[in-house]
């Protein structure tokens, strides 16, 4: 598996995201996001959850919350993620922006002391059960930064921050979710399935079935039984479900086994 080391984007994503933040005005920050019940200052608190909860976790060693009794994985983040949220009311936008700033260099120190090819602090649970490799998990995070200003920037509509340096990584760190999409699919080994996403961030990747599931191959010769085609701000948006599969496959171009492209359109690329 190929190594994708995005530390070096944390600092430029935040750097995008807090000169959008600065220019905000009190009306900005009150606008509702794609988010359920949450406007701009709550996703800000969200991404400031995320950071308080990486350094805590993955620095100090600090246990964190607690799961609930029978509670999912899902049903837990989004009970903390909603109580930080509501905590986070308090606070002004400005302190939110001085806290980002102080605490941004620190979770890029904890990433920068992490073995890339050692066990992830947290487990990518969206790329497939078993451990995952810890640059898969700070991948997984920078996704999850990129997608939040996203959504903020969809709000206040201030496109931007969506270049290729940050954007490709993005969508390179999805991609591992393809083979998931397509496990219930059984099909002869050496089944290649092409995902092409277009656009200056874009990239071709390749699902191929091995003797017993799918795996994120390297794009390489022969005929793919399933092609699909979307532009990137489509792909990055259904892998986040920032839009439905639905409206994804109208707008992609679907050919070959359409079982197989029916099953890669579901691509989820975050935990729900």
């Amino acid at each position: 598996m190929t190594v994708l080391d995005t530390r070096p984007l944390y600092p430029l994503e935040r750097r995008a995201l807090l000169d959008l933040l600065a220019s905000l005005d009190a009306a900005d920050w009150a606008k509702p996001t794609v988010c359920p019940g949450w406007d701009v200052q709550d996703v800000t608190a969200h991404i400031l959850n995320d950071y308080l909860r990486r350094i805590s976790g993955s620095r100090d060693g600090h246990p964190g919350a607690v799961f609930a009794d029978d509670e999912t994985l899902p049903a837990y983040l989004a009970r903390t993620n909603e109580e930080f949220v509501r905590a986070a009311r308090q606070c002004s936008p400005r302190t939110m922006i001085d806290l980002l700033a102080h605490l941004g260099p620190q979770l890029d120190a904890v990433w920068a002391d992490t073995d890339l090819r050692g066990p992830a602090h947290l487990n990518v649970s969206w790329a497939g059960p078993g451990e995952s490799p810890a640059w898969l998990d700070i991948a997984r995070d920078y996704t999850e930064f990129w997608v939040h200003q996203q959504q903020i920037r969809d709000a206040v509509s201030r496109p931007g921050a969506d270049e290729p340096t940050l954007l490709h990584p993005v969508l390179a760190a999805f991609a591992h979710a393809l083979p998931i999409a397509l496990r219930d699919q059984d099909r002869q080994t050496g089944t290649a399935v092409l995902v092409e996403i277009t656009g200056p961030a874009g990239g071709r990747w390749v699902c191929l079935r091995d003797d017993t599931a799918w795996q994120l191959a390297d794009v390489n010769g022969g005929d793919p039984a399933a092609t699909v085609v979307m532009d990137q701000d489509t792909a990055w948006r259904l892998a986040t479900r920032g839009i439905t599969v639905a409206e994804a496959r109208r707008r992609a171009e679907l050919s070959g086994d359409a079982e197989l492209t029916t099953a890669v359109t579901t691509w989820l690329a975050i935990v729900a």
